[in-house]
């Protein structure tokens, strides 16, 4: 079943390459979205794809990049955009 999650990711998360490896770690997981930085130092993202592997990248948001710090990682669960492709927004 195809799903989309709506995270962000709260802690040390900027600055640290923390975009890049979810691009990296999307990609590898089959899954589409995107993934920015918020003003406020959070991190913002949206994957869609099979329940699982989204599950697994929620799960991967924990530990981030090798030098990220995640205190918080808030999930909301919306419809399906079939989403194309991962990138990385500015």
């Amino acid at each position: 079943m195809r799903v989309r999650a709506q995270v962000v990711i709260s802690g040390l998360v900027q600055g640290v390459f923390f975009r890049a490896y979810t691009q990296k770690e999307a990609q590898a997981l089959g899954l589409s979205g995107w993934v920015r930085n918020l003003p406020d130092g959070r991190v913002e993202a949206a994957f869609e794809g099979e329940k699982t592997a989204v599950n697994e990248m929620i799960a991967w948001c924990w530990e981030g990049s090798p030098s990220a710090k995640v205190s918080k990682v808030d999930v909301s669960w919306e419809k399906p955009e079939a989403l194309r492709g991962f990138e990385v927004r500015r």
